[in-house]
């Protein structure tokens, strides 16, 4: 009777600790489960935000670009600039030791030494005069020991006044500069590279022969900016500039670039004003040929695209040209100044 009672117990008791250990081992599948299911939703949210940051990181890298590309735009329109342009354009041609190559020296110490006119036309040359010592609002007056007329040769002894003019007008372009002048004063910033050349034009060639590009058409137009201005200050109303390149295109930058660093509007521009602009070398000297008659002074100024040049601009009294650096035209042929 107690064996039969007991045999019950213990099946139901063996049933129960079954049943426990099934529920024991249900609840360990359930938190696994339930563990499994957060790492993965933390997982996914993980991945998600990660995504997010990627998405922002990409979306910032793009921005990046962009302001990089806008600040790479910014630094080449200053490097078009004068004021942006003279750093680095002084770093580039450090080093440079002569800026003539020696074949053009030669040619042009030649050209200046040809007889350009024939002594009956010297004869018969308009009176001489003598380019101002005081101000450019004052008349040249009569020379004694007359030269040929409106031909200035600063680097002679007898422009010691229009020397020391020069010298102070170049540093205070370089130390003073007033960006607010009057017309045709130099605006712009001028650094020791183009003072260099100004002076070497004025002191070392008299007025008449090239020098080596200034490393961008921009920065040969400020250093002929100076020179305009300087002359300008010493000849007033007597100068007339004349440009010289080889397509409409360059002509405007010329344009462009002397209003800028000049403060002159675009009224001084024409055959018959201030500024003369030309694409054939035998039109500018015709033109040149009048002013000289009319006892004015021409400056040609030319571009350095002008690969060869006619004898006929280089006869007058005043004339700058630009030479690309010879090192970068290596690989081309050697630059005829003279037809």
């Amino acid at each position: 009777m107690e064996s039969s009672s007991i045999s019950p117990l213990q099946t139901e008791a063996e049933a129960l600790k079954s049943e426990i250990l099934e529920l024991k081992q249900q609840k360990v599948q359930l938190l696994a489960q339930q563990l499994q299911q957060t790492q993965d939703k933390l997982n996914q949210l993980l991945n998600e935000d990660i995504r997010q940051l990627e998405d922002r990181k990409k979306s910032l890298q793009i921005t990046v670009e962009q302001l990089e590309r806008r600040q790479e735009r910014i630094q080449s329109e200053m490097r078009k600039t004068f004021a942006g342009a003279s750093q680095e354009v002084a770093v580039r041609v450090q080093g440079f030791k002569d800026y003539l190559v020696t074949s053009l020296q030669d040619v042009a110490l030649a050209a200046e030494q040809l007889e350009l006119m024939p002594k009956a036309e010297v004869a018969s040359a308009p009176v001489e005069q003598k380019p101002s010592t005081t101000s450019s609002s004052s008349a040249p007056e009569p020379q004694t020991a007359p030269l040929p007329a409106a031909q200035p040769r600063f680097a002679s002894q007898s422009f010691q006044e229009e020397t020391r003019q020069i010298r102070r007008l170049i540093e205070q372009y370089r130390t003073s500069p007033n960006y607010y002048g009057p017309p045709w004063q130099l605006r712009r910033t001028f650094e020791p590279l183009h003072a260099e050349r100004v002076s070497k034009w004025f002191f070392s060639l008299g007025g008449r022969g090239a020098v080596r590009s200034a490393g961008t058409r921009l920065q040969n137009i400020l250093v002929a900016s100076a020179v305009i201005s300087i002359l300008n200050d010493l000849y007033g109303e007597r100068l007339f500039p004349l440009i010289l390149a080889n397509s409409p295109e360059r002509l405007g930058d010329w344009r462009r670039g002397l209003q800028d660093c000049l403060g002159i509007d675009r009224a001084e521009f024409g055959p018959d004003r201030g500024i003369a602009l030309f694409e054939s070398p035998e039109a500018l000297a015709q033109k040149a040929d009048r002013l000289v008659k009319d006892n004015d002074l021409p400056l040609i100024l030319l571009d350095d695209s002008e690969d060869t040049v006619s004898l006929s601009v280089l006869q007058f009294p005043l004339w700058l040209a630009f030479v690309p650096d010879p090192q970068l035209r290596r690989d081309r042929q050697q630059v005829d100044w003279f037809e």
